[in-house]
């Protein structure tokens, strides 16, 4: 097939790009632990796994003033950053889809709700910054996920056309937010399952990069 006009891939990071969400999980019950806030899987995925920290310590913290919370999100951040250095590894297949869509010359944005400083961290771990056109985060932007901005900005970034594209994302409300800027998304397993993911809007629901979902859906949106 020919490769369409406007193609182009959009990723997550935290979970998509690499198996990262037990390290967040963890870092919440250590910093929330003390404020009465405890963290099963079901309960992180359920309030936690995708959305923008204002919105999650605004939940999970609405009798504080707006500086403690920022205060803890930015310890629980940190604490993530000290719990999973050294331990990001890639989704088994990323690095042949990456090295995939460089060959054919499709331009990639990360789109994520982490700050800034766990984005480029994450990102050079893996050793992949240089094959992201842009890095969009939510937090920096009017409004983060679930809302459709962040995977927009993406797509202007790139200068490209949503029914040429495609994204991938682990989480419930990441799905809703690709899904709401007209990508077709596919879902990583991690914190939610298969039907929870194509409940919220995926195409598909895969383990990782090798399931061939997403080569069928690498033809059939980008002709690639």
């Amino acid at each position: 097939m020919t490769l369409k006009p406007g193609a182009a891939l959009l990723f997550d990071i935290d979970g998509t790009l690499a198996d990262t969400d037990e390290f967040h999980r963890e870092a919440y019950n250590e910093v929330f632990k003390p404020s009465g806030q405890v963290f099963d899987l079901e309960r992180y995925t359920r309030e936690i796994q995708g959305f923008a920290n204002a919105d999650i310590t605004a939940r999970l913290l609405p009798d504080e003033t707006l500086t403690r919370r920022a205060e803890l999100s930015d310890l629980k951040e940190a604490t993530f950053r000290r719990l999973v250095k050294g331990h990001v590894r890639a989704k088994p297949g990323l690095m042949e889809l990456l090295d995939r869509a460089d060959a054919a010359g499709i331009p990639m944005a990360a789109v994520t709700n982490a700050p800034r400083l766990n984005a480029e961290m994450m990102l050079e771990a893996l050793g992949i910054t240089t094959r992201f056109k842009c890095l969009v985060i939510g937090d920096e932007l009017l409004h983060g996920k679930p809302h459709p901005l962040p995977y927009l900005e993406g797509l202007r970034h790139l200068e490209a056309r949503a029914e040429c594209a495609l994204a991938f994302e682990d989480s419930r409300s990441g799905i809703r937010s690709a899904v709401g800027a007209g990508l077709a998304t596919i879902g990583l397993v991690a914190g939610s399952n298969h039907a929870q993911l194509v409940e919220s809007g995926a195409v598909a629901a895969v383990d990782d990069f090798r399931d061939a979902m997403v080569a069928t859906w690498l033809e059939q949106r980008l002709g690639l």
